[in-house]
């Protein structure tokens, strides 16, 4: 059951992101999208992988820290350095670093970790 749950927010947060990547502009395009993104992540990895075996706090942390090297890594001009040029791939990536970007996974790792916390405590 946990396994639908998490598969069906997956694809609504999925279905978010592409209007946001194709639709929106301002501060739901630069913010909003940065929030949703790890939450989507983490979403897909609990579709996945829906049973625990680790502290409650690992699996957000893996992501939250996924996010920021992915972010630094945009610091460094690393779809530049390595001559990415197909075009999806570079908006995946990202080619530019931002400090708001970070607080931005901050916000969106949030209810990740209240999502495990609840959920360890619920066993």
């Amino acid at each position: 059951m946990r396994r639908l749950v998490f598969g069906l927010i997956s694809i609504l947060l999925l279905g978010i992101e592409i209007l946001i990547g194709l639709f929106a502009h301002g501060w739901v395009r630069s913010y909003l999208g940065d929030v949703l993104v790890v939450i989507l992540l983490y979403t897909i990895i609990r579709t996945i992988i829906p049973n625990r075996r680790m502290h409650w706090s690992i699996l957000p942390s893996v992501i939250l820290i996924s996010a920021f090297a992915v972010e630094f890594l945009q610091l460094w001009g690393f779809c530049d350095r390595f001559g990415i040029t197909n075009e999806l791939l570079r908006i995946i990536i990202g080619t530019g670093f931002s400090p708001i970007d970070l607080a931005c996974y901050l916000i969106g790792i949030i209810p990740c970790y209240v999502a495990e916390f609840l959920i360890a405590k619920k066993k």
